[in-house]
């Protein structure tokens, strides 16, 4: 009798408990059909819950790491869910594959990767995303050189004391760099545990 498969899922606590709150913007910010790219999808469970609630919409992940594409495929597989395969993508890295998408997401990815990755993920929204296209990103902001919370602060000097490339970033400095992109931010949402949704447009000829 063979050995049953290992299972390749992977379980993020953050990404569970910050699921439904992140599902309550998206739901008012995505539109209804279309297709939606999510930039270092993590262990896909956040890409599943959200490809089930919102069917309307087509998902693919993304992820440079294979082991967390192989929890991504794990996980769809599980669900029952018919979406592609996750792209190998880093978002330092060019070029992205030229597919189009109506909006591309990425939650709690640009504080623990280098400033770069930040730079190419708004490079690449900019590059697939045409006039009106959305721009979405969750995590923990700086805003105007300021932490929003003491604990934000605390978690900040962690990150960089792991890595000094990483770091919560400034949303000022994501908004003008997006800006230079023709993405322009349209709404800021307070979100559990002093994070923020951040939503940008993508409006052609503006900057």
């Amino acid at each position: 009798m063979s050995a049953a498969a290992p299972d390749l899922r992977l379980d993020f606590p953050a990404t569970r408990r910050n699921g439904d709150a992140i599902l309550e913007v998206l739901t008012r910010v995505l539109p209804s059909e279309g297709s939606v790219l999510e930039i270092g999808s993590g262990s896909g469970q956040h890409l599943v819950a959200f490809a089930r609630a919102l069917p309307g919409l087509a998902w693919r992940g993304s992820d440079p790491d294979p082991r967390h594409r192989a929890s991504i495929t794990a996980w769809i597989d599980h669900a029952g869910l018919d979406l592609p395969p996750p792209l190998d993508l880093d978002a330092r890295h060019r070029p992205w594959p030229m597919i189009r998408v109506d909006a591309i997401l990425s939650i709690n990815m640009i504080h623990i990767a280098p400033w770069e990755a930040c730079l190419g993920l708004i490079d690449g929204a900019g590059d697939l995303l045409d006039d009106g296209g959305t721009f979405f990103l969750y995590g923990p902001f700086m805003v105007g050189g300021r932490h929003t919370a003491e604990s934000n602060a605390r978690f900040d000097a962690g990150l960089r004391a792991e890595d000094p490339a990483w770091g919560v970033r400034d949303l000022d400095d994501v908004a003008m760099e997006a800006r230079q992109r023709g993405l322009h931010l349209v709404e800021t949402v307070r979100m559990p545990a002093n994070n923020l949704s951040v939503v940008f447009r993508k409006r052609q000829g503006l900057r």
